[in-house]
């Protein structure tokens, strides 16, 4: 992901800003104080469950701490449903990478939060998650860097990384079957972003783990990375999944068709080409114009040193008629690599001309009043029809500009530092960011997807104000 960017302005701007920014702020907060502590109080927070003899079987963190996951039991109608959420969080291709990664929450359990937030299609509300509200609902933590796939140990003098996603995966498996996944009835596999990915690579694996006896379909939220050439020629996603593949024994997990087909096995790390080995029915929702993509594998920063895309990047609506027409070649890329797919009578799809990247856990993309939406259906409708078979479900959207339906959803820390001020204002276990645009000032709330609040203290209630 990329780098956070720090704050470059003059002292005397900053200071005029600041006092703009905590006025505005504070009195929009005051303002706005129960309204989101009501938020709060309606969201759903999980506990974490370490599975228990995981590391006996060598399956571990890359820091060597055990795997865990986050149950939320299902009832009445829904008691025989599982929905299995992947957690996403990019991946680590070289000893460096993955050592630093260790001593984060991206690869120890040790340092995640213990609660962890669960909404949109994690939601246990029927107005917001009417399908999958009352399945029992699981979100698989992600630690190994490598999309739930590795199997090898790197050890030197000083350290040792553990790349053991598929030993993970498959103790979270062993562990959700005694508690009564092995009697479902329904299940969905979904996952987001990096999460999203792992679908891809597990989806007939657990289809063959329940024998027959459930139906089982996946669903693969922002994780259709593309093999795809950058703006300067250079295909650096096929480098870096190779090294990758290589670090963390990847191959003898990857789909043994997709291998005999081809003389490169890391090309089975992508989604395009492991896709028609699926036997299962499967569902792609995501953005023509994802903001990963988009950010770091079409124009990563190494394509444009003198930094001609960093407005556009931050701002949709201040790319140039160029830049937008070079952005269609990203969304030609991704429906040409879908065709094939879109022929499939068991297919679902949603590839929307949103700017954003992983839809389906925020409440206001996967089911709300203004969530963005393709002939009048919103994600979870669409997904709801293609799981229940209700109806056709492959919807495809115009190209951008044209859908006015759209949340553009620019992660904060890949915002422009000369237009962005972002305090961030918590209540409870959530963060609110607190937006303040410096050329048009305004504020906007945009909850975070995860609990930010100190595990000792859960419910603690807190304003904090930082210059990201």
């Amino acid at each position: 992901m990329a780098a956070r960017r720090h704050w470059a302005c003059s002292a005397s701007a900053a200071a005029g800003a600041m006092s703009v920014v905590v006025v505005a702020v504070v009195a929009a907060v005051a303002v706005s104080f129960a309204a989101a502590a009501d938020v709060v109080q309606e969201r759903l927070t999980v506990a974490m469950t370490v599975v228990a003899g995981a590391t006996s079987r060598g399956a571990v963190c890359l820091d060597g701490s055990p795997p865990a996951y986050h149950l939320h039991r299902g009832s009445g109608a829904g008691a025989r449903g599982w929905l299995l959420q992947f957690e996403g969080g990019g991946w680590c291709n070289d000893v460096a990478s993955c050592a630093e990664r260790a001593r984060t929450r991206r690869g120890s359990t040790r340092l995640m939060t213990r609660l962890e937030v669960f909404s949109g299609i994690l939601s246990n509300r029927p107005a917001m998650n009417p399908d999958f509200y009352n399945w029992n609902r699981v979100k698989l933590r992600y630690c190994d860097g490598g999309s739930f796939m590795g199997d090898s140990i790197y050890r030197n003098s000083s350290s040792v990384l553990h790349f053991s996603g598929q030993r993970i995966w498959d103790a979270i498996i062993t562990d959700l079957l005694k508690k009564g996944l092995a009697k479902a009835e329904k299940v969905l596999l979904s996952g987001c972003s990096a999460g999203g990915l792992a679908t891809f690579f597990h989806c007939d694996n657990l289809k063959e783990r329940l024998g027959g006896t459930a139906t089982v379909k996946c669903l693969s939220d922002a994780g259709f990375f593309l093999d795809l050439s950058n703006i300067s020629g250079n295909n650096t996603i096929r480098q870096f999944f190779s090294s990758l593949v290589s670090l963390q024994g990847v191959q003898k997990n990857l789909n043994i068709d997709c291998l005999n087909s081809t003389d490169y096995p890391y090309l089975c790390f992508f989604p395009q080409y492991a896709l028609p080995n699926i036997r299962a029915p499967f569902f792609i929702l995501n953005s023509a114009y994802d903001v990963y993509q988009f950010h770091h594998i079409f124009v990563p920063p190494s394509s444009d040193p003198r930094g001609q895309w960093s407005r556009c990047k931050s701002d949709p609506g201040a790319c140039s008629t160029s830049q937008i027409a070079t952005l269609q070649d990203l969304r030609s890329a991704m429906l040409t690599s879908l065709k094939q797919f879109e022929s499939e009578r068991e297919a679902g799809m949603f590839i929307n001309s949103c700017f954003a990247h992983c839809q389906s856990e925020l409440q206001d993309t996967w089911f709300a009043p203004n969530s963005p939406s393709i002939h009048n259906k919103k994600i979870a409708e669409v997904v709801g029809d293609w799981y229940f078979e209700r109806s056709a479900a492959k919807e495809i959207d115009c190209a951008y500009p044209c859908d006015s339906t759209c949340r553009n959803l620019i992660p904060s820390d890949q915002m422009s530092p000369k237009f962005q001020l972002s305090p961030s204002c918590t209540f409870g276990s959530y963060t609110i960011l607190c937006k303040v645009e410096l050329k048009v000032p305004y504020i906007t709330f945009l909850p975070r997807m995860e609990s930010q609040a100190p595990e000792e203290d859960p419910d603690l209630v807190a304003l904090t104000f930082s210059l990201k």
